[in-house]
C-alpha cells in the first residue's frame, strides 16, 4: 500500500476503543446532525480522543472537476475533531467549533475520504485537534488531501 503525504496512517493498526457510554453517545450525536446525514457520512471509529469518518463518493458531494468539494472535505474534518474532543468530556458536555483552519494539500480523488479527528490537548474549557482527511482508493491506497487544526469550546448541556 502506498501512502503520500506527511502523516502516515496505518489502517491495520490497532487502536484504543473508547467505553461502549461514549461510543453510543457519540453515534447517537452523530445521528442527529442534519448535514452529516445528507452527506452520507459515517462514523467508522470511536477512541479516547479520536474519531474516524469515512464519506462515500457520490456526484453530489463533489465540485466541478469530480473531486470531492472542499466544503464536504472540511465539514467532514470538523465533525471529526468535534467528536475526538466529545470522547474526552464527562456526559453532560457537548462541544461547539471556535474556530478551525484547514489545508486543501491535493484534489480529493477516491473511492472515498476519510476525516481522522484527534485531541492534541484537552482544557477544561478549550480543546485542540488535529484534522486530517485522505482519500482512499477502493485498493486502500491513501494520500493525504487535506490537514488542519481545531478549537472547540465546552459547554454544559441544556438540562430539560
Amino acid at each position: 500500500m502506498s501512502v503520500e503525504g506527511e502523516h502516515v496512517e496505518d489502517p491495520t493498526q490497532q487502536e484504543e476503543q473508547a467505553s461502549a457510554e461514549v461510543r453510543e453517545r457519540v453515534r447517537d450525536s452523530f445521528e442527529r446532525q442534519g448535514l452529516m446525514a445528507h452527506l452520507g457520512a459515517r462514523v467508522t471509529r470511536i477512541g479516547p480522543g479520536r474519531v474516524h469518518i469515512e464519506l462515500p463518493y457520490r456526484p453530489e458531494v463533489t465540485q466541478q472537476h469530480g473531486y470531492f468539494h472542499a466544503g464536504a472535505t472540511s465539514a467532514l474534518a470538523d465533525s471529526a475533531g468535534g467528536y475526538a474532543a466529545l470522547t474526552l468530556f464527562p456526559e453532560h458536555a457537548e462541544v461547539l467549533t471556535v474556530e478551525y483552519k484547514i489545508n486543501l494539500l491535493a484534489p480529493a480523488v477516491g473511492s472515498r475520504i476519510e476525516a481522522i479527528g484527534t485531541v492534541l490537548k484537552s482544557g477544561r474549557t478549550l480543546t485542540v485537534c488535529r484534522l486530517e482527511v485522505f482519500a482512499v482508493q477502493d485498493d486502500g491506497e491513501r494520500k493525504l488531501v487535506a490537514n488542519g487544526q481545531q478549537t472547540l469550546i465546552r459547554v454544559d448541556r441544556p438540562e430539560a
